[in-house]
């Protein structure tokens, strides 16, 4: 992981405000704003991001790397907060911890999965607990990624742009698909059984619509994950495991789709 606290220099050329010493060098404080002109040209199509995160540092580090992509960023610095944070002004995109005070990640990412309002929204968790029985563990309770401390800035960044990719709508028009009483309508990424909702993230939306309209196919996990998940995937094979058994647990209509 690369050094936390860095410094940039920036030279005061001859003939600026600065009379005292015109050809100074002087440092900038540690992960500065962007430049005014990049700013600006962002501005329009800027994506909100929440981090929820107690180490201040790591926050530092992650929020100067995607605002310099032109992303929005919040943070917050404790389960509680960071819950209130994320109900009062839904991100685009949840940056979450495992290991936080007074509410854990995991019970954060419960939450948001429970609420209709949320539970769509693309969950990336950071932890320093990379076993894979750990990444399993977040992925049930409803996390779409998993990036383990310490982790490269620029990693972070491919894998934030590859959920916000698979979050957005599709250009066409897929038309509806019809499962006895389970309607699947790509157009709003819903699912309803008998006229009721049945709540899923975006990508087991994915994976369930990809599923339903292919019938009597057998796909292997990597043939899914190039098709859901896409080529620039972290995950491994395993997840389509997790996100097959979460599809089940969803609705009692959903296994038909799957077993086919």
């Amino acid at each position: 992981m690369p050094a936390l606290h860095t410094s940039s220099i920036t030279v005061t050329p001859e003939g600026s405000s600065d009379s005292r010493r015109p050809n100074a060098f002087r440092i900038s404080r540690a992960y500065g704003t962007l430049r005014t002109s990049r700013r600006a040209e962002r501005a329009t199509c800027m994506k909100r991001i929440l981090i929820i995160e107690d180490d201040r540092d790591i926050v530092e580090l992650v929020r100067y790397n995607l605002a310099n992509e032109g992303f929005q960023v919040q943070a917050a610095f404790d389960g509680t907060s960071g819950l209130n944070t994320l109900k009062k002004t839904p991100p685009d995109l949840l940056l979450l911890d495992l290991m936080l005070p007074k509410v854990s990640g995991l019970d954060i990412c419960r939450e948001v999965r429970r609420d209709d309002s949320l539970n769509r929204l693309p969950i990336l968790m950071l932890t320093a607990r990379g076993d894979e029985a750990d990444r399993v563990v977040g992925l049930e309770m409803g996390a779409d990624d998993y990036v383990t401390k310490p982790f490269s800035p620029r990693e972070l960044l491919a894998r934030v742009k590859a959920l916000l990719r698979r979050a957005e709508p599709p250009s066409d028009s897929p038309r509806t698909i019809e499962v006895g009483k389970l309607a699947i309508d790509p157009a709003s990424y819903r699912v309803s059984h008998s006229g009721k909702a049945v709540p899923l993230s975006t990508l087991e939306f994915r994976l369930l619509y990809y599923l339903a309209s292919r019938p009597n196919r057998v796909f292997t996990r990597d043939q899914l994950l190039d098709a859901v998940w896409g080529t620039d995937r972290f995950v491994t094979p395993r997840s389509v495991d997790v996100y097959v058994r979460r599809l089940r647990e969803k609705s009692k209509a959903i296994p038909r789709i799957l077993s086919t």
